[in-house]
């Protein structure tokens, strides 16, 4: 019964909390193997319930996506991460690539990639 108190008195302390995104392109050595990984990293928020989405070229994209586990750090806040598997031509010709953390009532979180900025 305490720790379920412990626990409320948490989630009621630290309310909403926005994750930070950093999304991590792909190398130049993958990408010469014809494939390509982004890697989304969320830290920092909560509750755990958060999703991450990705949109390339402005349209959703569930293809090709991994979730990891999320990770209760000490502070009582949550990391999580997604990857995007594309291929090279794919990556290459996207226009832009974006995650996105959202929850129900929340504005979205989004970070985004051009392809064209990122050094091959």
């Amino acid at each position: 019964m305490f720790e379920e108190l412990l626990r409320t008195k948490l989630i009621i302390d630290l309310g909403i909390v926005r994750p930070t995104l950093t999304v991590l392109p792909p190398s130049r050595e993958e990408l010469q193997q014809d494939t390509a990984t982004l890697v989304c990293l969320a830290s920092g928020g909560f509750p755990s319930a958060w999703s991450l989405g990705w949109k390339v070229g402005g349209s959703s994209s569930s293809s090709g996506v991994s979730r990891s586990l999320e990770v209760l750090g000490r502070d009582g806040h949550y990391s999580w991460s997604s990857t995007l598997s594309l291929t090279a031509d794919q990556w290459k010709k996207a226009g832009s690539v974006s995650c996105e953390a959202s929850l129900n009532g929340q504005s979205p979180v989004t970070q985004t990639l051009d392809p064209d900025r990122c050094s091959e």
